[in-house]
């Protein structure tokens, strides 16, 4: 008796590789980990957008994008540039007229400012969507551009940051909170499991699997 189906223990192997790879791929690519769009008084100099990657990346020909929640139009766009740095972070940070900010550690200076929410915020690499933040309430018919629920909006003086700065869940209700002091440059970082137990569970599984079957085998005959 022949089945199409690939093996159980074949199925197993995969699933717990496809698991360990996933684990620890979060930091493979740039995401937003925090940001801060709504000062009190002037935002002028003061906001800025972190984002977390694998150190010495380059972040050429990514972009940076604001969508208005209200009619989806695109702006401010920021035009990345520069390495993400050993600490795994990257802080772009608004500049003023004089071509100055005050966030400490800026890596790069940019003219922009995000709005209130409800707006969006969107990481691309070309055309491609890497990752996309949503916050405030939207009501029908506005535009959300985020990944799943919205975050809150962020009162003035708070950001918005990640639990942990490279993981996503695909959630911006989930992934990100309120945080009542911005932190730029600062950010927790979950651990990335070793995937060589994960491995050898696998393939022991696997092994299991592959002897059940060929007993099975045996006495289908």
């Amino acid at each position: 008796m022949m089945f199409r189906t690939a093996p159980l223990g074949r199925r197993i192997l995969l699933i717990l590789l496809f698991a360990t790879w996933t684990a620890g791929g979060a930091e493979a690519l740039p995401l937003l980990s925090e940001v801060y769009y709504d000062a009190p008084g002037s935002d002028d100099g003061q906001s800025f957008v972190e984002l977390a990657g694998t150190p010495g990346m380059s972040l050429e020909g990514y972009t940076l994008e604001g969508i208005n929640g209200s009619n989806g139009a695109i702006g401010p766009t920021i035009l990345l540039a520069g390495v993400i740095g050993i600490d795994g972070l990257f802080v772009v940070a608004d500049q003023t007229s004089a071509g100055e900010t005050s966030v400490p550690g800026a890596d790069l200076l940019a003219n922009f400012d995000f709005q209130n929410g409800p707006d969006s915020i969107v990481l691309r690499l070309g055309e491609t969507i890497l990752d996309a933040l949503g916050y405030g309430v939207f009501a029908p018919g506005e535009f959300f551009a985020g990944e799943g629920d919205s975050a809150p909006d962020a009162a003035a003086g708070s950001s918005l940051a990640r639990a942990f700065a490279n993981l996503d869940s695909d959630d911006n209700r989930t992934d990100f909170q309120v945080s009542s002091v911005p932190t730029p440059g600062q950010a927790s970082f979950a651990p990335v499991p070793e995937p060589g137990s994960a491995l050898l569970l696998a393939l022991g599984l696997a092994g299991l699997s592959s002897v059940g079957g060929k007993r099975r085998t045996l006495r289908m005959g």
